[in-house]
C-alpha cells in the first residue's frame, strides 16, 4: 500500500469492539502488514484482549504486530499544556479554586481530538502499514473536524498577524499588565499552540475524510439500544464526510444452540438483526457468532479472527466506498441525502419523532436518527433522485 491504512472501530461500549479491532490486526500482521492496535478509549480493554500489559508506546505483539493504549492525558500536555496552564494562571487569578481552574483549561472534547493527532502523528511517521484505531468518536471531538473550514480565513488573516504583532509587544506591556491583572500576558509558546493546534486539525480532516485511506467500522448488537446508538454515531460520521464501510454484527446466538432459554434471545436477535440490515442497507454486513468463551488472549482471538476474515480475506480492503448519508445546504433548506440503490420509486412516507426519521417507500423501510442540525427542523418532502433519496428540511416556515 502507498500510504497508510486506517480503520477505525467504533461503537457503543461493551458491544466487543475491541475484540473485533485486536482480531482484525492478527489478519492483517498475518497478511504481511506492519500493523499497529492504538487503543484511544479512556477505558482501555486492549491489553486485557491481548493478555498482555501496554503502554503508551507500541509494544510489539508477534511479527507484523504492535499494540499500545494511549495515554490522553500525556498527548494533552504535549499538543496543549502550555495553553492549558496559561488559561489556569488566569482563571486563578480570577479567584477560582486551584484544581477547578485546572479543570475548566481543558475544553470539551481536547482530549478526544488529540487522541485522534497521535493517530496522525504515525501516519506522518509511516512506519506502519495500517493503523487500527480502538475508540468511539464522539459528536463532540468530530465537530473539532470543521474547525479549518469554519476557522481558516481568521486563522491565517487575523490570527497570525496578532500572533506577530502580540511578541513585538509582550516586552513593553509585560511589566505594567502583570500588576494590575494579577497574570502575565500570553508568551510565544502559548500564541503558536492554537494556530499549530489549527494546522493539525486540517490535516488531521485531510486523512480522515479520504475514504480510500480511512474508513469506520461499526462494531453492533442485535438489541435496540445498541442499534440506535450505532445509527447516530454513522449520522455523525457521514455528517463529517467520514466513511463507514462495513457493520458488524457481533454477539449473534448460534442456531445450533437450542436450550429453551435462549430460544425468546433468539426470536428477539432475529427481528433486530432484520434492522440492522435494513437500517444500514446498502452497506454490508458481517454476523459474528456468540462465542462460549471470553474473546481474551491470541488463542481466542484467533477464533475469532478466523470468523470474521476467513481464507484470504484482506481486511484493509475498502468493503464499500460510497458514502450512505450526505447533508448538504441549499439556499435556506438542508438537504438529508440518503444512498439507496435498487428501491423503487414508489410513494414515500416520512414520520419524525424528536430526533429520530422513519422513512418508508413502498416495503422498504429505515429508521434514521438525525443529526443536532437537522434534529430540531420538521422534513418537507422527499423524492428519489437517481439512487438517492432526497429530504428536504427548511430552516425557515414558509408563510
Amino acid at each position: 500500500m502507498a500510504d497508510m491504512r486506517v480503520i477505525l472501530m467504533t461503537g457503543k461500549g461493551g458491544v466487543g469492539k475491541t475484540s473485533v479491532a485486536a482480531a482484525t490486526g492478527l489478519k492483517c500482521a498475518e497478511l504481511g502488514y506492519k500493523t499497529l492496535v492504538l487503543s484511544t478509549d479512556p477505558a482501555h480493554s486492549l491489553a486485557d484482549s491481548f493478555e498482555l500489559e501496554l503502554g503508551h508506546d507500541p509494544r510489539i505483539i508477534r511479527e507484523n504486530l504492535w499494540a499500545a493504549e494511549l495515554d490522553a492525558l500525556m498527548e494533552l500536555e504535549n499538543n496543549w499544556g502550555a495553553v492549558k496552564r496559561y488559561i489556569t494562571e488566569v482563571l486563578q487569578a480570577r479567584g477560582l479554586d486551584g484544581v477547578q481552574a485546572e479543570e475548566l483549561a481543558i475544553l470539551p472534547g481536547m482530549d478526544e481530538i488529540f487522541s485522534l493527532v497521535r493517530m496522525k502523528r504515525h501516519y506522518d511517521e509511516g512506519d506502519f502499514d495500517v493503523l487500527i484505531i480502538d475508540s468511539a468518536p464522539t459528536g463532540t471531538a468530530l465537530r473539532l473536524l470543521s474547525l479549518p473550514e469554519v476557522g481558516g480565513w481568521y486563522m491565517r488573516k487575523f490570527y497570525k498577524p496578532f500572533q506577530t504583532m502580540s511578541a513585538a509587544l509582550r516586552p513593553i506591556f509585560e511589566p505594567i499588565f502583570k500588576p494590575i491583572a494579577g497574570f502575565s500576558l500570553p508568551s510565544n509558546e502559548v500564541m503558536e499552540a492554537p494556530y499549530e493546534f489549527y494546522l493539525q486539525m486540517e490535516e488531521l480532516e485531510r486523512v480522515l475524510t479520504d475514504n480510500s485511506q480511512t474508513t469506520v467500522r461499526l462494531v453492533t448488537n442485535p438489541e435496540k439500544m445498541v442499534i440506535k446508538e450505532s445509527l447516530r454515531a454513522h449520522a455523525y460520521l457521514s455528517l463529517y464526510n467520514v466513511a463507514t464501510d462495513l457493520i458488524i454484527a457481533n454477539r449473534i446466538i448460534p442456531e445450533t444452540v437450542e436450550d429453551p432459554f435462549f430460544q425468546k434471545w433468539k426470536e428477539i436477535q432475529k427481528i433486530y438483526k432484520q434492522q440492522i440490515y435494513d437500517n444500514f442497507h446498502p452497506l454490508p454486513v458481517k454476523e459474528v457468532p456468540l462465542f462460549p468463551e471470553e474473546m481474551c488472549g491470541l488463542a481466542a482471538l484467533e477464533r475469532l479472527k478466523d470468523t470474521l476474515y476467513p481464507g484470504q480475506e484482506d481486511p484493509t480492503q475498502v468493503y464499500y466506498k460510497e458514502n450512505t448519508i450526505r447533508v448538504v445546504q441549499e439556499g435556506d433548506n438542508y438537504s438529508l441525502e440518503l444512498y439507496l440503490p435498487g428501491i423503487p420509486k414508489q410513494q414515500i412516507k416520512l414520520n419524525k419523532t424528536g430526533d429520530e426519521l422513519n422513512v418508508r417507500i413502498g416495503n422498504h423501510r429505515r429508521n434514521l436518527v438525525l443529526p443536532q442540525a437537522l434534529a430540531t427542523l420538521s422534513p418537507a418532502g422527499a423524492k428519489m433522485e437517481g439512487d438517492y433519496l432526497k429530504i428536504k428540511f427548511p430552516t425557515t416556515t414558509p408563510r
